[in-house]
């Protein structure tokens, strides 16, 4: 019984046909990293690349959901907060990830309504119309602002002239999952393509078990045009809505029952706008340049009413509305690839940035608050023989409410043979804070003072050197990327109360060294069968900044209702920030991928993740967990056309918390349970 099951296996991994080569071999060229494009091995940085058929084969319903497959980040799945990506933890309590730069088509996803991060609710594009995801590895302000200050994530989408027709796609399963897509594309007139998609998706919701409730739905509309206006000279348009309405609030833990006097169950609506222009004209056969302006504006609003008679309090301020009320950028972008010298390649760029936003309960009595971003940076690429490959950057970066910062950036590679590169690199980064951290006024419903702005506050800072190493074995189909860090991150920022009778403010108060390894393994030992290996490994230590210090010794301060000693001595209490910092990523975490072609036209794919305690937030935290999801789809043709139907299966261990503590003493866990469902795709 053995033999015959080892032989099927051996029947089913073996190449459907020689003619049929699924997947692509080769290291990707990238341009995320030093925004010049380059052969991975040439990089100044490691990059991962998710194509396509990782996309389709992970069976992702949500953006997120695809960076477990990226060594060394962390996710969670959406529940009554959104979803969260993070690169080597660092972790607060802004939910929108705001130290890694996250970008659609060039585009920046950070929002001032969003706290200066992302809101991964709203991401702009369906997964079907994503034609790669360029992960940064690594520290990237150089080239992307001071957001990248951990990372980059650069999503790539389909270009318009390679959509032709009309697809409809639907998705029904357990949880209410209803997901449903119609997308098309096609000429516009004799020199321009176009592609459109509408998109809606919606389920229940994650397990709740102790004083909440979930549900989800998502819409969104986006589209992007490309114009030929000469033989030199390009034109690129998109535009887009996505909206979401997600339930918010808590129960009343003995009657399970909405209370109107505290957070009541709610709908929180958010919703994202944008329009982005692109000329690009070629210069010559090695030079080009590009102009680029976007607009983007975001809303949210989760308000709710306090009834000062039936809830027996006096509430000067009834009105409650955390997440609005919005937010605007308008962003310029020049940007000038040249190859001034012999093995020398060379891009520069200037860009300003002008964000404002409102919020009547967060910046009370403010009214409209902005800042202005002015930004220059240079990357230069030189080879001066085959076996070395140095890259040299810097940019410089104005902010109206946070001062001038330089980042520079240098790395090496040598080339030992070309198979093997070994590349070292070092790298400084500075990351703003949002305007609210700035301006913020945030009072209570009965008037007390909850956040105010510090209007000193610095930036964080990031020194992050590397050693890494990158293997392509072509004849083995094989590659392996290997990457050691040491990161020091000083004075950074969380909220806390700095003296007593004060609000709470942002305020810098540790330092905080990372340090390990991680490695991504891609072999394709037939043309129909990919395997993907990522493990990370890292350990954090914290210690008190110098304003952390002072903060300590200040009598009646506290991190988030940890008190001091009446004269200042620190208490053990400090433990649980320390903890948070500690502990935001997983001391390890692996994931795997198995992507099969079977024959008769079924493909498989299957994944599992691995992933150590970690701590979301100060005060709960998520116990180690092992997570398994499959998916088996079906391509056929029907009357000349093509369609796909699938079947997938998400969480097949069984049910485990990805944020939230949960015990038998206090299960309030955001529980992942099993997920399936079935998708059609059609396309005419």
């Amino acid at each position: 019984m053995r033999r015959s099951s080892a032989l099927l296996l051996m029947v089913l991994v073996l190449p459907v046909s020689a003619e049929e080569n699924l997947f692509f071999t080769e290291l990707p060229v990238v341009a995320s990293v030093s925004r010049l494009p380059q052969r991975l091995a040439d990089a100044p940085a490691s990059v991962s690349v998710i194509d396509r058929d990782m996309i389709r084969a992970s069976g992702a319903r949500s953006l997120n959901d695809l960076f477990r497959l990226v060594p060394g980040f962390q996710t969670f799945a959406h529940s009554d907060v959104a979803a969260r990506v993070n690169y080597h933890g660092i972790t607060d309590d802004n939910d929108f990830s705001p130290r890694m730069q996250v970008l659609v088509d060039g585009r920046s996803l950070h929002s001032p309504l969003f706290r200066g991060g992302v809101n991964w609710a709203l991401i702009p594009v369906a997964l079907e119309d994503i034609e790669r995801i360029e992960v940064v590895r690594g520290s990237n302000s150089v080239s992307f602002g001071n957001n990248a200050f951990m990372g980059v994530v650069n999503i790539v989408t389909m270009d318009p002239s390679l959509v032709r027709g009309v697809s409809l796609s639907t998705s029904n399963g357990s949880q209410n999952v209803r997901d449903h897509t119609l997308r098309g594309g096609g000429k516009l007139g004799d020199d321009g393509d176009f592609r459109l998609a509408y998109q809606e998706t919606s389920d229940d919701g994650l397990e709740g078990r102790y004083d909440w409730e979930d549900s989800y739905l998502n819409r969104r509309i986006e589209g992007r045009l490309g114009y030929a206006l000469s033989v030199r000279d390009s034109l690129e348009i998109s535009f887009g809505k996505v909206e979401g309405r997600f339930l918010s609030g808590s129960l009343n833990r003995v009657t399970r029952l909405s209370n109107p006097c505290n957070d009541p169950l709610r709908d929180r609506e958010e919703s994202s706008t944008w329009l982005q222009g692109r000329w690009l004209r070629s210069l010559s056969g090695s030079a080009d340049f590009s102009l680029r302006y976007s607009l983007s504006e975001d809303r949210g609003d989760n308000t709710y009413v306090i009834d000062p008679v039936s809830c027996k309090l006096v509430v000067p301020y009834p009105v409650d509305n955390t997440s609005g009320d919005w937010g605007r950028r308008h962003e310029i972008e020049a940007i000038h690839n040249f190859v001034p010298a012999r093995d020398t390649r060379l891009v520069w760029g200037l860009s300003w940035r002008y964000d404002s936003m409102e919020s009547e309960t967060m910046m009370r009595g403010r009214g409209k608050e902005s800042r202005q971003v002015w930004r220059a940076f240079a990357n230069g690429e030189w080879k001066p023989s085959a076996r070395v490959t140095a890259n040299l950057g810097a940019s410089s970066e104005y902010d109206t409410l946070a001062g001038n910062h330089l980042s520079p950036r240098a790395s090496v590679a040598f080339h030992l043979t070309p198979e093997n590169t070994v590349r070292i690199g070092y790298t400084q980064a500075w990351r703003t804070a949002s305007i609210l951290a700035y301006r913020a006024n945030h009072l209570a419903p009965d008037g007390s003072a909850e956040l105010a702005g510090n209007p000193n506050l610095p930036a964080e800072r990031l020194d992050s050197w590397e050693l890494a190493y990158l293997g392509n074995w072509r004849d083995w189909r094989m590659s392996l990327d290997v990457r050691h860090f040491q990161e020091r991150i000083s004075d950074r920022l969380m909220a806390v109360r700095p003296a007593a009778g004060l609000a709470d403010s942002e305020q810098s108060i540790q330092d905080i060294r990372i340090s390990g390894y991680e490695l991504q393994w891609k072999w394709q030992p037939f043309d129909s069968t990919r395997l993907l290996l990522n493990h990370a490994s890292l350990k954090a230590h914290s210690s008190l900044s110098g304003n952390g210090w002072l903060i300590a010794a200040t009598p009646g301060s506290h991190f988030e209702g940890i008190t001091l000693g009446p004269t200042g001595a620190l208490e053990p209490e400090y433990e649980v920030y320390q903890r948070l910092a500690e502990y935001s990523a997983p001391r390890k975490s692996s994931s795997a991928m198995w992507m099969q072609r079977l024959p008769w036209g079924f493909d498989f794919s299957l994944m599992r993740y691995w992933v150590d305690t970690i701590k979301w937030t100060r005060n709960t935290q998520s116990e180690s967990y092992q997570r398994t999801d499959a998916r088996l789809a079906y391509t056929f043709k029907l009357g000349g056309k093509r369609g796909e139907v699938a079947y997938t299966a998400q969480s097949l261990d069984g049910s485990h918390a990805e944020q939230r503590q949960h015990s038998s003493r206090r299960p309030n866990g955001r529980f992942v349970d099993r997920r399936h469902w079935l998708s059609l795709r059609l396309d005419f």
